[in-house]
């Protein structure tokens, strides 16, 4: 069971974190249509640099688990604001889910936050 234990903190992180990394990655490849999509919800397009870096550093931050709680804490803040800038419209079924997918990502890395990377993170050099 310990075993189980040790490799779930880093498989979790890996697993929340990829869908940023994922998007991040993926919006600097498609960086025109993203940005125009982003105006378009008013959203200034010279945000787009900042949208990438935060998703792409904030989510290989949290994979290694360096500077963990830091890392979670933008990435829960991304989520909210994301989930209000960009899914807020209740009327349309698959806005509504994809605003909760982001308000329930934004409360795993609030668990994050609480309890710490776990096993095998770079936060955890130096401890015994």
């Amino acid at each position: 069971m310990n075993k189980l234990i040790d490799f779930s903190a880093p498989a979790g992180r890996f697993l929340i974190a990829l869908i940023f990394l994922m998007s991040g990655v993926n919006k600097v490849f498609s960086y025109a249509g993203t940005q125009g999509y982003m105006e378009a919800m008013g959203v200034p397009g010279f945000l787009l640099p900042l949208v990438i870096i935060t998703e792409v550093f904030g989510a290989l931050a949290i994979i290694l688990g360096w500077q963990t709680r830091i890392a979670a804490l933008a990435l829960a803040g991304f989520s909210l604001v994301s989930a209000a800038l960009f899914h807020a419209d209740f009327s349309d079924q698959m806005q509504m889910i994809m605003f909760m997918k982001n308000v329930a990502i934004a409360g795993g890395f609030l668990i994050l936050i609480a309890t710490g990377p776990g096993s095998y993170a770079l936060d955890n050099r130096g401890k015994e």
